[in-house]
């Protein structure tokens, strides 16, 4: 990775809640609000723009780990600010905690943490999931 992504360095994502976030179980939506799946999206979409600046060409993130809770339930039309900060960075690995919030109250906290590999290795790990299919 290239220099720039320390401890501190923070991102954010602002999101309208509207209907494609609403959680839709075999094709019936059970609540009229921001699923926990979409959240859970949303905050490694912020995660990932903490990363993308620092990239090396031949580098790319993968989804390492997600840890979430979901304390409030906030509905459509409703803004949320997912804000990223990086808390650990590793030459193979940037983790994140991140926050959604309201203009009136956290929604949901966790953390995302982001694997550092190289282009060829994801190739090479392609390739072995497909021979085992």
């Amino acid at each position: 990775m290239k220099a720039g992504c320390v401890v501190g360095y923070s991102e954010e994502l602002h999101i309208t809640v509207s209907e494609d976030h609403y959680p839709v179980f075999s094709s019936k939506v059970i609540h009229p609000v921001y699923s926990t799946a979409s959240l859970v999206s949303d905050m490694e979409w912020v995660s990932r723009k903490c990363i993308l600046p620092f990239l090396e060409e031949h580098e790319e993130g993968m989804g390492g780990a997600v840890t979430v809770r979901h304390v409030a339930p906030c509905t459509k039309g409703t803004i949320v600010t997912l804000e990223a900060v990086v808390t650990e960075v590793t030459p193979q690995k940037v983790v994140t905690l991140v926050e959604a919030s309201t203009k009136n109250e956290l929604i949901g906290k966790g953390t995302v943490t982001q694997l550092i590999v190289s282009k060829e290795k994801i190739q090479q790990l392609l390739q072995q999931a497909t021979l085992r299919r």
